[in-house]
Protein backbone atom coordinates (compact mmCIF):
# COMPACT_ATOMS: atom_id res chain seq x y z
CA UNK A 1 0.00 0.00 0.00
CA UNK A 2 1.17 3.51 -0.78
CA UNK A 3 1.98 6.51 1.38
CA UNK A 4 1.25 10.15 0.57
CA UNK A 5 3.02 13.12 2.13
CA UNK A 6 1.58 16.58 2.75
CA UNK A 7 3.92 19.06 1.12
CA UNK A 8 2.80 21.78 3.53
CA UNK A 9 3.63 20.16 6.88
CA UNK A 10 5.14 16.74 6.15
CA UNK A 11 2.23 14.65 7.51
CA UNK A 12 2.29 11.16 6.00
CA UNK A 13 -0.96 9.44 5.01
CA UNK A 14 -0.38 5.69 5.02
CA UNK A 15 -3.09 3.74 3.16
CA UNK A 16 -2.44 0.76 5.41
CA UNK A 17 -3.20 2.78 8.58
CA UNK A 18 -5.79 5.29 7.33
CA UNK A 19 -6.43 8.53 9.22
CA UNK A 20 -8.53 7.76 12.28
CA UNK A 21 -11.28 8.34 13.03
CA UNK A 22 -12.73 9.41 9.67
CA UNK A 23 -10.64 7.39 7.18
CA UNK A 24 -10.52 3.65 7.86
CA UNK A 25 -7.34 1.57 7.61
CA UNK A 26 -6.88 0.19 4.11
CA UNK A 27 -8.52 3.15 2.35
CA UNK A 28 -6.70 4.02 -0.90
CA UNK A 29 -5.81 7.71 -1.18
CA UNK A 30 -7.87 8.10 -4.36
CA UNK A 31 -10.97 6.89 -2.49
CA UNK A 32 -10.71 9.60 0.19
CA UNK A 33 -13.32 12.34 -0.43
CA UNK A 34 -11.95 15.49 -2.10
CA UNK A 35 -13.23 17.48 0.87
CA UNK A 36 -10.77 15.70 3.21
CA UNK A 37 -7.93 17.86 4.52
CA UNK A 38 -4.62 17.14 6.22
CA UNK A 39 -5.33 16.43 9.91
CA UNK A 40 -2.19 18.33 10.93
CA UNK A 41 -2.36 21.57 8.93
CA UNK A 42 -5.65 21.61 7.01
CA UNK A 43 -4.10 21.47 3.52
CA UNK A 44 -6.31 19.96 0.79
CA UNK A 45 -5.61 16.64 -0.95
CA UNK A 46 -3.95 18.43 -3.87
CA UNK A 47 -0.99 19.22 -1.59
CA UNK A 48 -0.18 15.51 -1.11
CA UNK A 49 2.38 13.62 -3.18
CA UNK A 50 2.89 9.86 -3.44
CA UNK A 51 5.92 8.58 -1.56
CA UNK A 52 5.76 4.83 -1.91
Amino acid sequence: MAKYQCMTCGYMYDEEKGAAPEILAGTPFDKIPDTWVCPMCGASKKFFVKRG
